[in-house]
């Protein structure tokens, strides 16, 4: 699992480093779309087993940090789902840049292995959804 994790990694880095566009920026651009893929997926495996397996949420933890309700779930979402992600990305893939020394042993995929990752990340929760309503399933 580690394995395919590091290749969707080294993939997305050569891809955003390829391009000169993203000079200077590649590093936010992959932590963002990456961490943010992978903090939706912990909020529909925490949606999946609170619904089908627990009955209760593992992060039922409510943010009253801001006067705005807007402000409070985002800064919840944050703490709960993506400071995580963030944290373990820092770890494994950008201290010392390690980044370096793991493209040079795995391959690219020319950023279609990331792509396909960050898109279905994305989607499946409201593919889910959709099937689920159609299921009658609530």
């Amino acid at each position: 699992m580690l394995n395919l994790y590091y290749k969707i990694w080294v993939d997305a880095i050569t891809r955003l480093r390829s391009r000169p566009e993203n000079e200077g920026m590649w590093k936010f651009y992959a932590v963002v779309f990456i961490s943010m893929a992978q903090a939706i997926n912990l909020l529909l495996i925490d949606v999946i087993a609170e619904r089908y397996v627990f009955k209760t949420s593992a992060f039922d933890v409510k943010i009253h940090f801001f006067h705005n309700s807007k402000l409070d779930g985002f800064a919840s979402f944050f703490s709960l789902f993506l400071l995580l992600p963030l944290a373990v990305n820092y770890l494994l893939i950008f201290r010392n840049k390690r980044y370096e020394t793991l493209i040079n042993q795995y391959r690219s995929y020319n950023g279609k292995l990331a792509a396909a990752y960050i898109v279905i990340s994305y989607f499946l929760p409201f593919v889910l959804l959709l099937v689920g309503a159609a299921l009658g399933l609530s």
